[in-house]
């Protein structure tokens, strides 16, 4: 199974933001032993750099733990391109997010089954089934039993 992994789940484990980051490490768990195939956008990619920045921006080598951040993302994660044609799909989704938008377009375009997400209101209108990660992490132990 690929499931799209909303950066808000990445930067929640990446942050340990309480209390969302425990179910959003399970996911990260599920990825690592292979049991599913984890999936962010490169322009994902580029907001989890920003918010790494932002985390660390007052101690040394701020670009050398960013980029290191970034390099065990790309290593644990299916990078997906988003092309020309994923922002013009994204325009017919009635959402008030037109990044979230394109998200679930260049999801749907790549085969995606699913997407895990904090807000699932910003992805009402996608076609595949959309998770919290607390959601994702009960269905994961259901499938281990």
């Amino acid at each position: 199974m690929r499931v799209l992994v909303d950066t808000n789940i990445i930067i929640d484990v990446l942050q340990s933001r309480q209390p969302w980051c425990e179910a959003g490490k399970m996911i990260f768990l599920a990825i690592a032993n292979k049991q599913i195939i984890g999936c962010v956008t490169a322009k994902q990619i580029a907001d989890i750099h920003y918010f790494s920045r932002k985390q660390f921006k007052e101690q040394d080598n701020v670009d050398a733990k960013c980029r290191t951040v970034i390099t065990k993302l790309l290593a644990l994660f299916e990078l997906l391109d988003t092309l020309g044609i994923d922002c013009q799909d994204a325009i017919a989704y009635e959402n008030n997010d037109y990044e979230d938008a394109i998200m679930i377009s260049t999801s749907v375009r790549s085969g995606v089954d699913s997407i895990i997400t904090r807000d699932k209101r910003h992805y009402h209108s996608a076609p595949l089934p959309v998770y919290t990660a607390e959601e994702f992490a009960k269905k994961l132990k259901t499938q281990e039993e």
